[in-house]
C-alpha cells in the first residue's frame, strides 16, 4: 500500500520521464509489440503493475490462465515475460539456456559492486563466474567436502533438538519459521565458518541475525528504480541507501572473521577447521586461483542471505503442510521408527534410506518453493519462444510456484500428496521442469547439495525426536496457508507448534 501511494504520489514526474522516452523509442517498441508473447493491455506509464497482486506469483498464474503459458507485462517502463509452464521453462532454462543465463540486476544489490562480484549476478561469460563456480562445485559443495563436515551439522541439529525439548517440557509452542532460521544460520555459519551466527548470547552474532532479515525485508519490497530505470540515480525509496548500510555491516563482520582466522593461521601448531572459510584460504595462497578475501565476503553474504531464509520456510512450510494433514505426518514419523529409531538421531547418511521423507520435502518444494519466481534473468539476445519473439534486454520470469501447481502436469495439484513423487523418478536438479525450486540450466543453485541436506537433516530430526500439535485453538481446517512475498517465499502468519514428547500410542 505505501508503495501505490508513493508511486501515484510521484506520477507527474514519472510520467514526464516516460513521454520522453516514448517518442525516443516509439519506432522500436511497435516492432516489439508485434511479436511479443500475449498479455494483458498495459495502462500508460504504469503499465500493469495494478494487477501485480500480493502474492505476484499467484496474481501472475491467474492472468497466465487467461493468456497462456508464455506472457507478457509492461511493469512501469521494463518488459517482463513470465513462464508458467514447464515446457516453455525447458525452452528458456534448457533449449536456450545461453541466450537467458544472464540475471536482471535489482537496484538494490548493485551496492559494493555486489552485481559484479556476487556469484548469482555476474555473467555466464565472465572467467570470474567460471571461476567461482568451480570452486563451488570442486571444493565447497562436492559429497566429500561436505561429508567431511557434517559433524558440524549434527552439533547444530543437536541444540535445535534441546531448545525444542525444553518448550516440550514446558508445553510451550515453538514459532517454527524463527527456531529454523536460528539453525539454519548456524549450520551455515559451522558449515562455513566454525561459527555460530544467531547466538542469543553473543552480541555480534545476534547483530548479524538482525542485519539478516532487515535484508530479507529490503530486497523484498517493490523498489521504484526496477521499475522506471530512469529514477535510479533519485533512490525515491532510499533502498540503495539503506542497502549500502546492510553491505558495510555485513561485510565487517566477515572483516572481522577472515581476519581472526588469517591470525591463527599464523600460530604455529595451527589445527584446520575444516570449513568452507579454510578451503578459501588455501585457494587465495594460490595466485592461479583467483581468490581473494573481498570476493570471499561477496561469496559469504550470498550464502547466508539465499541459504539461510530459503531453508527455514522450506521447514516451515513442510511441518505446516503436515500439521495439516495429520495422516501424512505419522506416515513420515513411522518411516523414521522403521529406519532409525524414534527418538534415534538422524544423520546425513540416513536421508537416502527415506523416501517418504524425501517425497515429503519434494511435495513442499512443489507446493511453496523457496523463490516462487526464480531469481529474474535477462534476454542477453532477441530469441524466437513459442513462436513469439522476446527481445534482448527483456526481464524474465519463470513462476516456479505456478508450474509446481499446473493441473496439466499435477493431479489434484492443491493437494499436499508426498506419495505423488514415491516411485516417480524426479528430482531438484534442475532436469525436470516441473520442479524446479534451485533454478535450472547454467544458473542452477551451487548450494543445493547443502541446501538437501539441511532441508531433510532438519526436518527428519524434528519428526523423529517429537510428536506435534497445533496451538490450542487451531485445528488443520482451521490453520491458515496464507503466503507472503518477499526475497524468499513465507507464511504470512508465523506456524506455531507444540512439541509432544514421543508416545508409540500415536503410531
Amino acid at each position: 500500500m505505501d508503495f501505490l501511494l508513493l508511486m501515484f504520489g510521484a506520477l507527474p514526474l514519472v510520467g514526464l520521464l516516460q513521454a520522453l522516452l516514448y517518442f525516443a523509442n516509439r519506432g522500436r517498441r511497435r516492432n516489439q509489440s508485434e511479436t511479443l508473447p500475449p498479455g494483458p493491455r498495459p495502462l500508460p506509464v504504469i503499465g500493469n503493475l495494478l494487477q501485480l497482486g500480493s502474492p505476484p506469483q499467484r496474481s501472475l498464474s491467474d492472468l497466465a490462465s487467461i493468456h497462456g503459458p508464455i506472457m507478457s507485462l509492461k511493469l512501469g517502463s521494463v518488459t517482463i515475460v513470465v513462464i508458467s509452464s514447464a515446457p516453455m521453462a525447458q525452452e528458456i532454462l534448457q533449449n536456450h539456456d545461453v541466450s537467458f543465463s544472464n540475471r536482471h540486476i535489482p537496484e538494490s544489490l548493485t551496492s559494493f559492486r555486489h552485481h559484479e562480484l556476487g556469484l548469482p549476478w555476474i555473467p555466464v561469460s565472465d572467467p570470474l563466474w567460471r571461476n567461482l563456480r568451480r570452486i563451488c562445485n570442486a571444493h565447497l559443495f562436492a559429497p566429500k567436502a561436505l561429508d567431511s563436515n557434517q559433524h558440524l551439522r549434527r552439533r547444530k541439529i543437536q541444540e535445535l533438538l534441546a531448545h525444542v525439548g525444553k518448550c516440550s517440557e514446558t508445553g510451550s509452542s515453538v514459532d517454527i519459521g524463527d527456531a529454523g532460521f536460528m539453525a539454519s544460520l548456524n549450520l551455515l555459519g559451522k558449515t562455513i565458518l566454525s561459527m555460530d551466527l544467531a547466538d542469543p548470547n553473543s552480541a555480534s552474532a545476534k547483530e548479524f541475525k538482525e542485519i539478516v532479515w532487515q535484508i530479507m525485508v529490503e530486497v523484498g519490497k517493490p523498489n521504484w528504480a526496477d521499475y522506471f530505470p530512469v529514477l535510479k540515480r533519485m533512490d525515491l525509496q532510499g533502498v540503495k541507501r539503506r542497502m549500502t548500510g546492510y553491505f558495510e555491516r555485513t561485510f565487517d563482520v566477515f572483516d572481522r572473521i577472515i581476519s581472526d582466522r588469517l591470525q591463527v593461521r599464523e600460530v604455529s601448531g595451527f589445527v584446520r577447521k575444516n570449513d568452507m572459510l579454510d578451503t578459501l584460504l588455501d585457494l587465495s595462497e594460490d595466485k592461479e586461483e583467483g581468490m581473494d578475501p573481498f570476493l570471499m565476503k561477496h561469496l559469504f553474504w550470498d550464502l547466508f542471505i539465499a541459504g539461510t531464509d530459503s531453508t527455514s520456510r522450506t521447514l516451515e512450510m513442510a511441518m505446516a503442510e503436515l500439521l495439516g494433514n495429520p495422516e501424512k505426518l505419522l506416515k513420515a514419523q513411522a518411516e523414521l521408527e522403521e529406519v532409525i529409531g524414534r527418538g534415534n538421531p538422524v544423520e546425513e547418511s540416513d536421508i537416502a534410506r527415506l523416501p517418504y521423507l524425501q517425497a515429503t520435502v519434494k511435495e513442499t518444494f512443489r507446493m511453496h518453493p523457496p523463490f516462487p519466481l526464480l531469481v529474474p534473468r535477462r534476454a542477453g539476445a532477441t530469441v524466437q519462444v513459442g513462436g513469439y519473439t522476446i527481445p534482448e534486454g527483456t526481464q524474465i520470469l519463470v513462476n516456479a510456484w505456478a508450474i509446481g501447481r499446473d493441473p496439466a502436469t499435477w493431479k489434484n495439484p492443491d493437494e499436499f500428496i508426498p506419495e505423488r513423487f514415491l516411485g516417480l523418478d524426479i528430482d531438484v536438479k534442475g532436469q525436470n521442469f516441473e520442479l524446479l525450486p534451485f533454478g535450472g540450466g547454467r544458473r542452477l543453485c551451487p548450494g543445493l547439495p547443502l541446501a538437501m541436506r539441511m532441508s531433510h537433516l532438519m526436518l527428519g530430526s524434528l519428526l523423529n525426536s517429537f510428536d506435534w500439535k497445533l496451538e490450542d485453538g487451531v485445528s488443520p481446517e482451521t490453520m491458515k496457508m496464507v503466503e507472503k512475498f518477499g526475497v524468499t517465499l513465507q507464511n504470512a502468519q508465523p506456524l506455531r507448534a507444540v512439541p509432544l514428547p514421543i508416545s508409540r500410542n500415536n503410531l
